[in-house]
């Protein structure tokens, strides 16, 4: 069986390139239209694959072509959980400013259906790391992490969870407003509720709280922004297959950031979800120079 299993959403990209993102009530015109693979689930595990994981997808898809889109996108995943359901495939629109940031909407459609069949948890109980996020419906994710060894949530979008839930999270992965919505403004708050929480800063790097050891601060990677569409589920997908690799001890918690932190930083310099996902051998060859 696979060594991460990413529990998660996958959607059709229509993405629009722009000067500004329009205010409320404003029209802008876009420079153009383009139509490819993602959602935050597809994008971990494609990341969590190309980062060098044996990596199995849960997933609910389309009968349509977004669905074969995804599936051709998904090169090197294990999609022999993947569900086709009676629901178009989900879509997002998102529009990319010129200097690279993002405003996403997104219509769940078969990612609303998905469940968790027998041989999925079988799947789960066995993984070394389980990924989840929160394009999904909440039961889904609550199951998920009931039948984990090792739970990881990247708790985004942005929502209140549950004590339940949060009692089975191994490590918590948020950026600062998602780390506001789990345990208010103040991060180390979120060990009151999980083990382990990643809060990345974009620019400012990332921060990793454990109840085990001291605050540790990894830095960010200077690059030129190109699009920060998947920069954050390169991210967790990276994490989560070095994990996978390593261990969950402290100090292997802060080398999988550093990596997953290099992954994220070559992703925002090519446009697009999954095409932006680097590959592990280019991963590594930058850490090399990052970290001498």
């Amino acid at each position: 069986m696979a060594d991460v299993v990413v529990v998660g959403s996958a959607n059709v990209d229509l993405v629009l390139p722009v000067q500004r993102i329009p205010r409320p009530g404003e029209t802008v015109l876009a420079s153009g239209l383009t139509r490819g693979p993602g959602g935050k689930g597809a994008n971990q595990a494609v990341a969590s694959a190309r980062a060098g994981a044996s990596t199995a997808f849960v997933a609910a898809l389309g009968a349509d072509d977004g669905g074969a889109l995804l599936r051709e996108a998904l090169d090197g995943v294990d999609l022999s959980l993947v569900q086709t359901v009676d629901q178009p495939t989900g879509t997002a629109i998102i529009t990319v400013d010129a200097d690279g940031e993002n405003a996403i909407t997104v219509a769940p459609s078969a990612n609303a259906t998905l469940r968790l069949t027998p041989e999925a948890r079988a799947a789960l109980g066995e993984a070394k790391i389980v990924l989840s996020q929160l394009e999904i419906p909440f039961g889904t994710v609550q199951a998920a992490a009931e039948a984990s060894r090792y739970f990881i949530l990247n708790a985004a979008p942005a929502a209140e969870l549950s004590d339940e839930l949060l009692g089975h999270v191994d490590l918590l992965v948020v950026n600062e407003t998602e780390a506001e919505a789990v345990a208010g403004a103040k991060l180390s708050a979120l060990l009151d509720r999980v083990p382990a929480a990643v809060v990345t800063l974009g620019a400012e790097g990332a921060v990793i709280l454990t109840r085990s050891a001291d605050e540790v601060r990894v830095p960010a990677v200077r690059v030129e922004v190109v699009d920060t569409t998947a920069a954050g589920d390169t991210f967790c997908g990276v994490l989560a297959a070095t994990l996978a690799a390593t261990s969950t001890t402290a100090s292997d918690l802060t080398n999988a950031v550093r990596r997953a932190t290099v992954a994220a930083s070559l992703s925002v310099q090519t446009a697009g979800a999954i095409p932006s996902v680097p590959h592990g051998d280019v991963i590594d060859a930058r850490c090399a120079e990052v970290y001498l």
